[in-house]
């Protein structure tokens, strides 16, 4: 291990402008050192933060859609789990590809492509109407937009941001939790009043809305790495980042669990009605808001965003297990509080612990979008995997539950590793 701690797990403070046409006569090497703030660094933080209502606010209300799903199909659970399941497993699958593209420079064009695929296959399962084709609408090719979109906008901001770089990813991050209850909240309530099919092109339009409003904020700044590889290989060379790879991995695996059978749990052991059961899926993703950029600010001020990543995954694991006891309207509302808190504490500081690690941002897009990639597995298993379980247990929930709580606790144990293999058994450090 290099015996200088700093300059091990410091991310890199130098970069190379992106050159306009007005500075062909500047030399690539000139540097300069990220603003940390200003009005342009902010916008790239809000158009961040609208991709971010999209690409991950989608898919957590597949809740709602599975609840639906089921009422109209008459299908199993797991079965349903499963578009749901590729439309996560895309959007984190195709973060590599995006991720390179905007190391590449690629970064408003790939946007675009993204959004078009999100409303087309958004408007498609408007008009679906058998099992397959909101398969292959929702599923597919909402899922490969999701995916397609994510990336460029956090390269992007990490080249603007080194002292706050944890706060303004966690900020960027809280479009997740909005998005998150504006999408179900919609689908939940439209649906009476226009029914199913206007319900979701309403959030198509949103959608298409939100994409031009953050392909226009954009401003990347880099200058485009487009001669490096498409994947970076020497990555796996390095203890720290194997180790958050498997600990990204197992938190994924379990993680929409939580987010798909919440209402379902509430609905079908509770006794909640399908309105109310849909109220708690609002609440676990409205209380993910506050925690992100809360736990932002901790990581870069006090603690360090490995360290608050790790102790965050924990508590969710742990929280997670308490959900085996919780078996009246009381005890659901006050687990969905917790369950969202822990979760919008882990994930706000996901980006954050890994940029950490990587001491060139140019490669910031692929290392990033590599570790997506792999957890994108964790993400189609997940789901279909709880839901065979529940299903197998003749409709309880109690070993579908354990599940979930072990492996996100042993997923935290992971990035732990992590952070030690980074650090060494040095508890005190701030990383």
């Amino acid at each position: 291990m290099n015996p200088d701690l700093e300059k091990k797990v410091a991310v890199s403070t130098t970069i190379t402008p992106l050159h306009n046409d007005r500075d062909n006569d500047t030399n690539p090497g000139d540097t300069f050192t990220p603003p940390d703030g200003g009005l342009v660094a902010w916008s790239q933080v809000l158009a961040g933060c609208l991709v971010n209502m999209l690409s991950w606010g989608y898919p957590s209300t597949f809740g709602v859609y599975q609840l639906y799903y089921r009422d109209t199909l008459l299908l199993p659970e797991a079965q349903i789990s499963w578009i749901g399941s590729l439309q996560t497993f895309l959007a984190f699958m195709t973060c590599t590809l995006s991720g390179r593209l905007a190391d590449a420079g690629y970064v408003r064009s790939t946007i675009a492509a993204g959004a078009f695929l999100v409303v087309f296959g958004t408007f498609m399962t408007s008009l679906a109407t058998e099992y397959w084709q909101i398969f292959l609408a929702q599923g597919l090719c909402t899922g490969l937009g999701l995916g397609i979109m994510f990336m460029p906008p956090l390269a992007v901001i990490n080249s603007y941001f080194k002292a706050k770089r944890s706060y303004a990813l966690a900020v960027s991050a809280t479009g997740t939790g909005i998005g998150s209850v504006v999408f179900p909240a919609a689908i939940q309530y439209l649906i009476p009043q226009v029914g199913f099919a206007w319900a979701v092109r309403c959030s198509a339009f949103v959608a298409l809305f939100m994409s031009a409003v953050a392909i226009a904020l954009l401003r990347p700044q880099l200058v485009p790495r487009k001669a490096g590889p498409w994947v970076e290989w020497d990555a796996f060379k390095e203890g720290p980042y194997v180790l958050y790879t498997l600990g990204a991995f197992l938190f994924f695996w379990a993680l929409y669990f939580g987010f798909f059978f919440i209402n379902a749990y509430a609905r079908n052991v509770v006794g909640f009605s399908t309105i109310d059961s849909v109220q708690l899926l609002l609440i676990v993703n409205g209380l993910s808001v506050p925690s992100r950029p809360l736990v932002g600010f901790l990581a870069d001020r006090y603690i360090g965003p490995i360290n608050l990543y790790t102790f965050a995954t924990l508590l969710l694991g742990l929280i997670s297990f308490t959900w085996i006891v919780v078996d009246t309207r009381t005890g659901m509302y006050v687990f969905s509080v917790f369950f969202g808190l822990a979760n919008g504490a882990a994930q706000g500081v996901f980006v954050g612990s890994l940029a950490s690690l990587t001491k060139d941002p140019r490669k910031m897009g692929t290392r990033f979008g590599m570790v997506c990639t792999i957890a994108a597995f964790a993400t189609l298993a997940g789901p279909p995997t709880a839901g065979a379980i529940i299903d197998r247990s003749n409709g309880n929930y109690l070993w579908a539950q354990i599940w979930s709580g072990l492996v996100i606790v042993l997923g935290s144990f992971a990035l732990a590793a992590a952070r030690c293999c980074a650090t060494g058994l040095k508890w005190k450090v701030k990383i």
